[in-house]
């Protein structure tokens, strides 16, 4: 049975991160994110070329999958709402139903679960999707999670910090 894994970065120090990767016991880091930077000094570690070097050291593949990202329209639609509220993209707890909707029509309508999975290789048997919010409610990881774990009766873990 598959296992599905989601991770973000924010609420982690770069020693913290790197030790739940090592326990995570994935065969496969999955970075599902449009812009693989982090501003600031924070999270410089989940900036890719150095989140790259530590998976490397922890023996774990990385492939990035920029169409599985939310399109900067949907993003921005969600940042306004933030906006609305004064809510920190690092602070959210949860999507707005229009992120929702439009996060499925760009990306999930699209996605054959089984393609997705044969592309992976065949000897994967957990993979973790990335991305940067702390709360899996509060980001795209946790509806890809979802829509995987339906389609693959594959088993879905959020590791938060």
């Amino acid at each position: 049975m598959m296992r599905i894994a989601t991770i973000g970065v924010y609420g982690f120090d770069e020693a913290s991160f790197v030790d739940v990767l090592r326990k995570a016991d994935i065969d496969l880091f999955v970075d599902t994110r449009r812009r693989r930077a982090v501003r600031g000094s924070t999270y410089a570690f989940a900036n890719s070329l150095r989140l790259q070097a530590h998976l490397a050291d922890l023996g774990i593949p990385y492939v990035h999958r920029k169409d599985l990202a939310p399109s900067n329209e949907t993003r921005q639609a969600q940042d306004r709402a933030d906006c609305a509220t004064k809510t920190k993209r690092s602070d959210r707890d949860k999507l707005t139903e229009t992120f929702k909707r439009s996060y499925a029509q760009e990306c999930l309508e699209k996605l054959d679960s089984q393609q997705f999975v044969s592309a992976l290789g065949l000897e994967v048997q957990s993979i973790l999707i990335f991305c940067v919010e702390r709360s899996p409610t509060a980001c795209h990881r946790s509806l890809l999670a979802s829509k995987l774990a339906a389609d693959l009766n594959a088993v879905v873990e959020h590791i938060v910090p």
